[in-house]
């Protein structure tokens, strides 16, 4: 590499830069030949680092400028390398070589001529570029990953009206990096407050794409070979928990946005007045017909973990994700109660409940009862979420496990009040010891006893005249499992 360090000493920056590239591809090439996949030693990112970042070896040198025609030759001389390279496995190498944080200095220049690159690519439909760029997210830790999403939203959602068309166009072009960027916007705008609730024309899109294809936001989880222990600090394998926090928090972050100014305590009637009633009709028609999405997504998640033999074994939809959500729904509700906000917090709980059931049923999200009952504890205790509640632990207190019919589910699926679903949710999982009558991962339905297979009521003197009903088997190293929908 010293050999070649030092004929690019004796070029301009462009022509550097080109170089380097050329003399990697060609490394790279060869080193795939005997290992397929090489490690990326000190040497070529130190490399890249100079010539194409401009970060001087030597220390106390000054930095080099690329002047804003330099910058932008250098985003085409990239884009055309990525464009015109034919083999996927050394495009992703170089990708990585040149983008992945490294913890120095160079990270600022890499992150921000990364995030021109991917723009440039987006305006231009590079689909090489964005692939490249959907494994990179998919490798790289959340904190930048947000950057790069950051940067997207910047130049196509809010520096120039309108632009959001040129980004919607890569629904078609590249859906893996869609249902990345998905993800790494969902991590990005999480409502915690006014400036991190994402813009109208972003929300718009997204919620389109999803209601075009719901399988859109599968694609990483359907086509990625799933480790044993996902790494901890990266984006999820979906965008689920951020789409539902999105569901889910919206009605309440969009109403404390909406939040009337008080001048010498008493409001501004024409703050209130003035208060953007139509984004809110609109953010709210897209927040319902997201969360729809969401919905008929999760249901077809049972059949996805089934093929991939994860049903029951591994939950897309952390539990501890969802404590955090139910705190922030808390916090929200204390903050906007004087505003009279029981409309928006009955919405909120509609949607949580919904997301909950459909989401244990699908075998997505993997808990158990105490846990769940100590989690819904913990909603907003007002008089509306109290007598929801206080009936669903009644009716576990019974011991009632109702399969709902599929008339049933379609009545709880349009109901606008949670009080169903919210029993539904409770009486929920279900934990029985194995049975050697019962195949590995086998999930019997709660009214429909295999052959051969008979089971004792859980309180036959309370309920004589209740039909017995085998519970779920139990699968080595799962604690919950939960029956399926059907």
């Amino acid at each position: 590499m010293s050999d070649i360090r030092h004929s690019l000493l004796r070029r301009d920056a462009l022509s550097a830069a080109k170089e380097v590239l050329y003399h990697l591809d060609i490394y790279f090439s060869s080193q795939l030949q005997s290992a397929p996949l090489p490690i990326v030693d000190k040497g070529p990112v130190e490399l890249l680092e100079e010539f194409v970042f401009q970060v001087p070896k030597e220390r106390g040198a000054q930095p080099k400028r690329l002047n804003s025609l330099q910058e932008l030759q250098l985003l085409e001389i990239m884009c055309n390398y990525f464009q015109e390279q034919t083999k996927d496995s050394v495009r992703q190498i170089i990708f990585s070589s040149l983008f992945s944080p490294q913890g120095n200095k160079a990270d600022d220049s890499r992150m921000s001529l990364l995030g021109k690159l991917v723009s440039m690519a987006v305006a231009v439909c590079r689909v090489p570029v964005l692939e490249c760029a959907a494994s990179w997210l998919q490798r790289t830790p959340v904190v930048y990953c947000v950057r790069l999403a950051r940067a997207l939203v910047d130049d196509y959602c809010c520096l120039v009206p309108g632009s959001v068309q040129t980004l919607k166009q890569i629904f078609s072009a590249s859906p893996r990096f869609c249902c990345q960027f998905i993800t790494s916007v969902t991590a990005l705008y999480d409502l915690s407050s006014d400036d991190l609730i994402p813009p109208l024309d972003l929300l718009e899109m997204i919620v389109n794409w999803i209601f075009e294809d719901p399988r859109l936001i599968l694609i990483t989880f359907l086509n990625t070979p799933i480790a044993a222990n996902l790494p901890i600090g990266f984006l999820e394998l979906t965008p689920l928990i951020g789409l539902i926090r999105w569901c889910v928090k919206a009605p309440l972050a969009y109403k404390r946005k909406k939040k009337p100014c008080l001048s010498n305590g008493h409001v501004n009637n024409k703050v209130a007045k003035d208060s953007g009633v139509g984004m809110d009709r609109d953010s709210h028609l897209l927040y319902s017909k997201l969360h729809l999405s969401v919905l008929q997504v999760l249901i077809t998640l049972q059949l996805h973990l089934t093929e991939k033999n994860l049903y029951g074994r591994l939950g897309l939809i952390l539990f501890d994700h969802m404590v955090p959500l139910v705190e922030e729904i808390n916090r929200l509700a204390d903050e906007l109660n004087p505003l009279n906000a029981s409309q928006e917090i009955e919405l909120s709980l509609d949607r949580l409940a919904q997301a909950l059931q459909v989401a244990m049923a699908s075998g997505a999200l993997l808990c158990t009862r105490d846990d769940l009952r100590t989690l819904c504890s913990r909603l907003p205790h007002n008089n509306y979420s109290h007598c929801k509640w206080r009936a669903a632990e009644t009716e576990m207190e019974a011991d009632l496990s109702w399969a709902p019919s599929s008339k049933g589910r379609e009545a709880a699926d349009v109901t606008s009040r949670a009080f169903i679903l919210l029993q539904l949710v409770i009486s929920g999982p279900v934990q029985q010891s194995p049975h050697a009558a019962l195949p590995p991962g086998f999930y019997p339905h709660i009214h429909t006893p295999p052959l051969g297979y008979g089971a004792v009521p859980a309180h036959p003197a309370a309920h004589p005249a209740l039909p017995t009903h085998p519970g779920h088997t139990f699968i080595s190293g799962v604690t919950f499992p939960f029956r399926p929908m059907r």
